[in-house]
């Protein structure tokens, strides 16, 4: 087999494997270039100079409960046993460590080569690598060893590298790492960048990040939200550990629909308040919103939108409409439209079905009628003929405002027939919808000062909330 040329075999390519990814944009910026194609063959071996240094610094620790011993106990997340943490160490003085370590690192002399192509790049590999050198596969079912009579995956030198750089471009903690991964070559660039930034001080410095951990999906809402540039694809998740003591691997995926929304949710002036009440929709006691919403983002898109239901809904039993109502309402019908892509048509009738509600309610002027239909919300029995009732009352007062009816039949049908699949949410639609006109129509029911002021010394936003739908960027 005829091996690459000089450059060739020291310019990192970007595979179908997401963790060599990310490895391979860490390898580019710690060589000083924007991307693994722009990472001239001098500045790979700068960039895995530094990574061949660090190495051998945190080698020299010996003990992960040292000050300094933060990248060392890191490191056997992803490269147990190597010559970096072997236990042996311990006996061994500064030298014999520096040789070995330099050696771990150090490309194999061509002779040795074998006759086998990189298992992701096909260019000429250097040797068979497995669980020291290269942490996990595609799957938490590969157990990442080498059974006895197989030498491991053939790599070449670039690839092999992307896996040394690739704590680098992770959010490291100790334990189960974390890596955001995307095919879109220009959101990985940016956020990669960032997180090597970070990651070089603490791996530097041997010390863990003095902030403590984030929750692992906001990190994705943060890189979301620094992004400028709209989205081309989804966000991929990926938690996990290469350790002898217990191999993990966990990915969770965000489609580029509900990607790009929540980016735009979180820069857009437009929509910066209505984000903010959906931080609000989120949190828990002791919990800040962006962790709720980040956790539903990676679950179901659903759970966004009913969150948002309880929300607005939250004080309708003391005849009050928040004032950032309207806000959080229109975002709600901006996922439904942008994400979910639910028929227009249907948007439509159930939104004429919210006005027609909150028009009868707000000629009602009466808390006690919105606290019936609060009521209803969670008996769909009890709502559809709450709403029939309240049809037949339209038709038949001549002094109603309400023109037409109340609710169409085509609106009953989306809300309440069996056969359509998504009528649950239709309802929480029309919730969303009734409060949003409401608030538009200035509902104002007599007791709503006292109950307003309540509200308001109850609930505050929480501090990280109100840094994240800020303008400031993670550091």
């Amino acid at each position: 087999m005829s091996h690459v040329d000089h450059d060739d075999g020291k310019r990192p390519v970007l595979t179908a494997h997401p963790l060599q990814r990310v490895g391979a944009y860490a390898l580019a910026f710690l060589g000083g270039a924007r991307t693994p194609e722009h990472l001239a063959p001098s500045a790979f071996d700068d960039a895995v100079g530094i990574l061949t240094e660090d190495a051998l610094r945190a080698a020299l620790v010996r003990d992960t409960k040292h000050d300094q011993g933060f990248w060392l106990k890191a490191s056997m997340s992803f490269f147990p046993n190597s010559k970096m943490n072997h236990p042996s160490n311990a006996k061994k003085d500064d030298e014999e460590i520096r040789t070995a370590v330099r050696a771990w690192r150090r490309c194999p002399e061509p002779g040795t080569w074998p006759e086998a192509a990189c298992v992701l790049c096909g260019r000429a590999a250097v040797g068979f690598y497995g669980k020291k050198d290269v942490p996990l596969a595609e799957s938490d079912v590969y157990r990442n060893t080498t059974p006895r009579g197989h030498q491991g995956m053939a790599l070449c030198w670039p690839c092999l590298c992307c896996f040394y750089a690739l704590p680098y471009g992770c959010r490291l903690t100790g334990g189960p790492s974390i890596a955001l991964h995307s095919w879109d070559e220009r959101f990985m660039s940016r956020t990669v960048s960032r997180r090597v930034e970070r990651s070089r001080q603490f791996i530097a410095l041997g010390t863990a990040d003095p902030r403590g951990g984030s929750d692992r999906e906001t990190l994705a809402l943060r890189a979301l939200r620094d992004h400028d540039d709209r989205l081309t694809a989804g966000v991929e998740l990926l938690v996990f550990s290469n350790n002898n003591r217990g191999q993990t691997l966990e990915i969770q995926s965000m489609d580029q629909p509900l990607a790009e929304w929540l980016r735009l949710s979180a820069r857009l002036p437009a929509r910066r308040r209505g984000f903010r009440a959906l931080l609000r929709a989120h949190a828990r006691p002791g919990r800040p919103g962006v962790v709720g919403l980040a956790r539903n983002a990676f679950r179901f898109t659903e759970l966004i939108a009913g969150a948002c239901a309880r929300y607005l809904t939250r004080h309708l039993d003391r005849g009050v409409i928040r004032s950032d109502s309207a806000d959080l309402a229109e975002l709600c019908f901006s996922l439904v439209i942008e994400v979910m892509r639910m028929n227009q048509n249907e948007i439509d009738e159930i939104r004429a079905a919210g006005g027609q509600v909150a028009a009868w309610l707000t000629a009602e002027n009466s808390a006690g009628k919105l606290r019936e239909f609060n009521a209803t919300l969670k008996e769909p029995k009890r709502m559809r003929h709450w709403l029939m009732r309240r049809n037949l009352d339209a038709l038949l007062d001549s002094r109603t405002s309400v023109a037409g009816p109340l609710i169409t039949e085509e609106q009953f049908r989306l809300l309440f027939d069996p056969e359509v699949e998504q009528a649950w949410f239709h309802r929480q639609l029309l919730v969303v919808s009734v409060v949003q006109r409401l608030h538009e129509q200035g509902f104002r029911p007599a007791d709503r000062a006292e109950i307003a002021a309540e509200l308001a010394a109850e609930e505050q936003d929480q501090p990280e909330d109100l840094v994240f739908a800020s303008d400031e960027k993670e550091s």
